[in-house]
């Protein structure tokens, strides 16, 4: 009976006790000066930062009027729980990256009537919550910087004030979203080096077969036409074919139809046509060029006139024919020799006004330019660019819908002269002592001249539009440059820089984002 006993004390004795007091109230949370706290909510003015005092669960944040100068990294992080933030009217000028790095329920940000000019990028990145972003009482520099916030002001979900602009000033006081220029002026090119080729070589083609890209080298020292394939797995040009032969100046491609041919041009041996063989998976010779016409090739240029497939070989020789061939469904015959003793350097066909022309080019006499008659379906003398002596040398290019023309010489400046309707009038000297090509090409909307010289390093030329003028833009260098050729594939621009004393450059056309 103790046990009972003893329990049945113990109960008595309890219910003699006073009742237990009752738990005392919450005070409100108490804030340092210059901070007052009402449940979940702050306010703090002239403040110098986000004091740590403040509790940790607090929902709302207000710092009016603060003397800091600058929002630092992760100056909230102390404070995860806050939906609302209000940073209004205060002296910084300047947020860090990670300035509200933490805050992942933050619902509504407002920065406004400061003194921000910038906002650094993906600043709001962490804030995955946010509905509402207050910048009023801004303005921004809408240079290349602001690329980010104006990209992101047209994805974000959340509504955000006008963001006006300060700058520059043809944006100044409009709003960010109506800045144009942020596509051209927010970028910038460069070109470097992607793929060194272990041999010299004097010349480069390119062309498209089966949804592959390929280039044809002629390598005369080592007598061969090199013929690459772009490997889009490694993502590089590798050896695809070799087609050999005697000092090779020249191989150019010839897709007709589904057949794909090269012309081989040689010093030595004659000159050949080799054509694609499916079953030998393989290059194999096609046809010879006939070596009374064409002794000492200098260049070759293929064109189409009326559906109707042409090549012209120049030839440089004193006692050479530069002789235009023609396709007839069994093979290349010559058509018309062009003229003799002339010791042609190059041959450019071109559509001028919706006819077709050749120029040829000579170091003994102007550039001449022939034009193709309808009617005898032969191409005719029409006149010459004058006071042009010592062409290697012409090519020609269209930039917005306007024909241009660039002339290499070796001896003093070459040229660049633009057609008026009525003749090529010049617009532009450059500098040339030792020249051997200068070569036109274009990527994505930006126009290029590749300037290559036996005497100093090889210049890379940019269209200039406000200036309409080609500037210097980047110097690179190439041992005995003779050719500059443009290749692109898997959206990807790259330019071959032939050498006749050093190995073959390729170089990939970059794109860099000023706004990063």
């Amino acid at each position: 009976m103790a046990g009972p006993l003893r329990l049945l004390a113990l109960w008595a004795a309890a219910m003699l006790l006073p009742p237990p007091p009752a738990a005392p109230r919450r005070p409100p949370p108490r804030c340092a000066p210059p901070c007052s706290c009402w449940r979940e909510s702050a306010l703090c003015v002239g403040a110098a930062g986000a004091p740590r005092s403040l509790p940790a669960g607090l929902g709302s944040l207000s710092l009016v009027n603060g003397t800091f100068s600058e929002v630092k990294d992760r100056m909230f992080s102390h404070l995860p729980s806050l939906q609302l933030l209000l940073l209004n009217s205060n002296s910084f000028t300047v947020i860090r990256d990670d300035a509200f790095a933490g805050l992942f329920h933050l619902e509504y940000l407002s920065l406004a009537n400061n003194h921000l000019k910038t906002l650094p990028r993906d600043v709001f990145s962490d804030l995955d919550s946010l509905i509402e972003l207050d910048l009023r009482g801004n303005k921004f520099e809408c240079d290349c910087k602001a690329k980010w916030l104006f990209l992101w002001l047209k994805m974000t979900n959340s509504t955000v004030s006008d963001v006006l602009c300060i700058g520059p000033a043809e944006y100044q006081d409009k709003k960010l979203n109506d800045v144009t220029s942020f596509d051209y002026e927010c970028t910038t090119t460069d070109f470097v080096v992607h793929q060194i080729l272990p041999y010299q070589s004097v010349s480069v083609d390119t062309f498209n077969s089966k949804n592959d890209v390929f280039v044809a080298i002629a390598q005369p020292s080592m007598e061969n036409c090199m013929v690459l394939e772009w490997d889009h797995i490694e993502m590089n040009f590798r050896s695809y074919d070799n087609i050999t032969g005697q000092s090779i100046v020249g191989c150019k491609a010839i897709l007709v139809g589904d057949q794909v041919f090269v012309v081989v041009a040689q010093l030595f041996g004659g000159s050949h046509i080799y054509k694609y063989d499916e079953s030998w998976t393989k290059f194999v010779k096609f046809q010879d060029i006939e070596v009374s016409r064409i002794s000492k090739p200098n260049d070759i240029e293929l064109f189409e006139i009326d559906s109707e497939m042409f090549f012209v070989i120049a030839d440089s020789s004193k006692a050479g024919l530069s002789t235009v061939y023609k396709w007839n469904n069994k093979g290349f015959y010559s058509y018309q020799s062009l003229h003799e003793w002339f010791r042609d350097t190059d041959a450019e066909f071109l559509d001028i006004d919706g006819k077709s022309h050749l120029i040829l080019s000579s170091r003994s006499q102007v550039p001449i330019i022939l034009q193709w008659n309808k009617a005898s379906k032969k191409f005719v003398p029409h006149g010459e660019i004058p006071n042009m002596e010592d062409v290697l040398a012409v090519k020609s290019f269209r930039m917005q819908n306007n024909l241009y023309i660039t002339l290499t010489r070796f001896i003093g400046d070459s040229r660049v002269m633009k057609w008026n309707s009525k003749q090529f009038v010049e617009i532009q000297a450059l500098p040339s002592r030792g020249a051997m090509t200068l070569q036109p090409f274009s990527f994505k909307n930006n126009y290029y001249l590749a300037l290559g010289s036996d005497y100093t390093f090889s210049q890379i030329y940019q269209w200039d539009d406000e200036k309409k003028l080609f500037r210097l833009f980047k110097e690179i260098y190439v041992q005995a440059p003779r050719s500059f050729t443009a290749v692109s594939t898997d959206r990807r621009d790259f330019f071959f820089a032939s050498s006749f004393k050093g190995n073959t450059q390729i170089f990939e056309h970059i794109i860099i984002d000023l706004s990063l």
